[in-house]
């Protein structure tokens, strides 16, 4: 099984890699672009089968590790 964690600022938490790349996509004529924001993703290769216990496991690691809840949001994705 997989978990897939996205992992976003908070909308009004200041993203200055996005704006960088803004920045770049604005000198290379990419002039459509509104707005960038720069996030990672995070994939798991879990054992067992059980989704829901998957979730709630992986929820936990976002919680203590991988997300700064105060300024990230983060979703999962379970794959079977």
């Amino acid at each position: 099984m997989k978990a897939i964690v996205n992992v976003s600022l908070k909308a009004g938490v200041l993203d200055s890699q996005g704006k960088a790349v803004k920045h770049a996509l604005e000198s290379l004529h990419f002039g459509s672009v509104n707005d960038v924001r720069v996030g990672k993703q995070i994939i798991l290769q879990l054992d067992g089968t059980d989704a829901v216990k998957a979730k709630e496991d992986v929820t936990q690691m976002c919680e203590d590790l991988i997300a700064n809840t105060v300024i990230e949001d983060y979703e999962i994705e379970i794959v079977q």
